[in-house]
């Protein structure tokens, strides 16, 4: 397969490193409006052309699959632009900026018999996909019943945060839902995978940390508390922060029969039984299996590491497998097109109610 990147910054160069390890997948181009940053990208993963005009470059290369890394506000015109000329679509978070316009490149994709599909790549390390695999199975019991899923994001030192802060050019100041919206589409996608897509509610309270007050700054909202609520009664807490130490990513699944925590931080995956001792013997064996769990998942990882599968973006490497394997088999994309649309919308509702009319904007 040919594959081009659009926009060449810095995670750009992981998708091109993927890339090129990755059997029967070719980077025949980039393209960026800076010519200098395809340029470079170009040479050095070496992909033989570049371009800074996108019309030019889908005329001449005829990719097979387009990976658009660009910043969010520009992913809608440029996915429809690829899907039109007849290209398969990956894009990274977040999809597109409004629900409507993700609805819209799934129908066309569909029409066209095209896939696409989003980079919400921590769905995918082995310990996700061991999760996925053990719901399906029957672990959880049906339907779950609740999820509680943090994600946290470190500023790093008050030096940084203010060269941040102060560069009111990025991109990132003109999202209507500002670093949340930028953020949190890999902790909804983990949630909407297990709620049924119809009658959702959802109730979000966004605030800006003291942390960013004592610091001068008022706009920008770094904490967010949301309650997600299916048709068929499912429950799901979503907490993001910037402040909660340690900054975990978790996700904890509660079933009718067992629970699931998947520790993305620590690689780990913990099956929680539903059953429970009542003697003191649940003060010592339910330790001793969580212990046990605990050493198999960092024995797991020296393996993983020793085979060379535990890469940093180890989630991207298997996405993008799964999905150019969808391209060459017409088979169904690794994320279901109703989990995105329900992403989107998800994410959408939460930005209104935290940030209103005034959508971001200052």
């Amino acid at each position: 397969m040919k594959i081009s990147i659009i926009g060449c910054g810095k995670i750009a160069e992981a998708h091109a490193e993927i890339i090129g390890k990755l059997d029967g997948a070719t980077l025949v181009s980039t393209c960026d409006r800076e010519i200098l940053m395809a340029r470079q990208l170009a040479e050095r993963f070496g992909a033989q052309s570049y371009y800074d005009d996108l019309d030019l470059m889908l005329e001449k290369e005829k990719p097979d699959v387009v990976h658009i890394t660009t910043p969010p506000q520009s992913h809608f015109d440029l996915a429809r632009k690829c899907l039109n000329a007849g290209c398969h679509v990956f894009v990274e978070k977040p999809f597109t900026i409004k629900a409507e316009e993700a609805e819209e490149l799934i129908n066309i994709a569909t029409i066209k018999n095209l896939k696409i599909t989003v980079g919400t790549d921590e769905q995918f390390s082995h310990i996700a996909i061991q999760m996925r695999k053990l719901a399906s199975d029957g672990w959880l019991g049906e339907p779950p019943y609740h999820l509680d899923c943090y994600y946290g994001y470190e500023f790093g030192d008050e030096r940084y945060a203010r060269v941040f802060l102060n560069n009111r050019s990025h991109w990132l100041w003109q999202l209507p839902g500002q670093l949340i919206q930028n953020l949190i589409p890999h902790a909804v996608m983990k949630i909407v995978e297990f709620l049924e897509p119809e009658a959702i509610e959802v109730k979000a309270v966004g605030f800006t940390s003291t942390f960013l007050q004592m610091i001068g700054e008022q706009l920008l909202k770094d904490e967010l508390r949301t309650i997600i609520k299916d048709g068929q009664g499912s429950t799901a807490y979503l907490t993001f922060s910037t402040q909660m130490r340690p900054p975990v990513r978790q996700l904890t699944i509660y079933g009718s029969k067992n629970g699931l925590l998947l520790d993305q931080d620590h690689h780990a995956l913990i099956k929680i039984p539903g059953s429970t001792f009542k003697s003191y013997l649940a003060k010592t064996l339910p330790l001793n299996n969580l212990a046990r769990q605990y050493r198999h998942n960092m024995f797991t990882n020296v393996g993983l590491f020793l085979k060379k599968q535990f890469q940093m973006k180890r989630g991207l490497i298997n996405l993008l497998t799964y999905f150019y394997k969808s391209v060459e088999s017409d088979s169904p994309p690794p994320i279901p097109y109703n989990q995105i649309i329900l992403s989107s919308r998800i994410i959408e509702a939460i930005i209104k109610q935290i940030y209103g009319d005034k959508q971001g904007q200052d």
